[in-house]
């Protein structure tokens, strides 16, 4: 255990049970690699953080803008607790060197998949502070870390996501409606969002009345971005960057 023993140094928290602290940065990969007995993977640990994450930030934003409405306290919350902001802190902890990993996933590093595993990794390390000392200790780390860094974190993502609205669209041409995934319009353009999975799904017919989408589309000035849906649906910070360069070449005025 003397491994974590830094890491506990550095965010001010001595663990009672180390054990729970191991727990904490082991990924499923590992477990299935190395067949360790006694060793159990963090995902129960982050499904018990995520609530306290929840929890702690949805206090702490009601305390803190008790004249904002629902909506904006549930958009302020979205830009703290996402895989980016929590990846993010998690980098800025140290806590990649400590992940036990397959040696397959220990290769993958810069990837969206490892930032969803470091994000996991903070929630279960919040979880594991819960179970060792209580919600109060838990609730300080997140204050000291996370909370702390509020303001900016908040008006960077709201900045970031002041973006054209993205909505479901059908657009019409020549007596035919095609169906968008989304549509994202800008002052001399617009894009076409689309889903690439249903492709793999699609009959001749289809295939070509997608093909004519598209070739309408491309008449009128469209950009057309393809994504994978689970691009789409888990996280719309992984396609915007994407999104706002083609918005930039089109013309379109959106914020840096």
């Amino acid at each position: 255990m003397e491994k974590f023993a830094k890491f506990e140094e550095q965010i001010g928290v001595h663990f009672r049970d180390k054990a729970v602290l191991r727990e904490a940065f082991t990924h499923r990969s590992y477990i299935n690699e190395t067949r360790e007995r006694g060793l159990d993977h963090n995902e129960r640990l982050e499904f018990l953080g995520d609530a306290v994450v929840e929890l702690s930030v949805t206090d702490f934003l009601y305390k803190k803008y008790p004249k904002a409405n629902e909506g904006d306290l549930t958009s302020y919350r979205a830009a703290l607790v996402n895989a980016v902001t929590l990846g993010n802190l998690a980098i800025d902890l140290g806590m990649e060197g400590y992940l036990l990993l397959s040696k397959g996933e220990a290769k993958d590093k810069g990837t969206k998949a490892r930032q969803i595993i470091l994000a996991n990794a903070f929630e279960a390390i919040v979880g594991a502070i819960y179970l060792d000392q209580g919600y109060l200790a838990a609730d300080l780390f997140l204050k000291t870390y996370l909370l702390g860094k509020t303001e900016e974190i908040v008006k960077k993502e709201l900045r970031r996501a002041k973006i054209p609205a993205i909505t479901q669209y059908w657009i019409t041409g020549k007596g035919k409606r095609y169906r968008l995934d989304f549509a994202v319009f800008c002052n001399r353009g617009a894009i076409a969002i689309e889903c690439d999975n249903r492709k793999a799904h699609m009959n001749p017919r289809q295939k070509e009345k997608d093909r004519a989408k598209d070739a309408f589309l491309t008449r009128r000035g469209w950009a057309v971005l393809r994504l994978k849906e689970e691009d789409i649906m888990i996280d719309p910070r992984y396609w915007i960057p994407e999104m706002r360069r083609i918005i930039k070449t089109l013309g379109g005025l959106i914020p840096d």
